[in-house]
């Protein structure tokens, strides 16, 4: 589910080099991050893979539980 344009661009399924641009964080920050036990990840042999709707809904799983905290 889009909820806003800036999603639009995103392919279906995200690796890490995708996750890492999207988040601006390194290559090994997205492995890292795709290797957290709540993370959406699915294996394809040894291909560490996101679909991008399960990807965006854990993002705004992660905003939401901030209660409203920013830095």
């Amino acid at each position: 589910m889009k909820t806003s344009t800036q999603y639009e661009g995103l392919p279906r399924i995200l690796n890490a080099e995708d996750i890492a641009a999207y988040l601006g964080i390194s290559k090994s920050g997205a492995y890292a991050l795709m290797n957290s036990r709540n993370f959406p990840t699915i294996y394809v042999g040894r291909r560490m893979l996101v679909s991008a709707d399960k990807f965006l809904s854990w993002l705004d799983a992660q905003t939401e539980s901030q209660n409203g905290f920013c830095r």
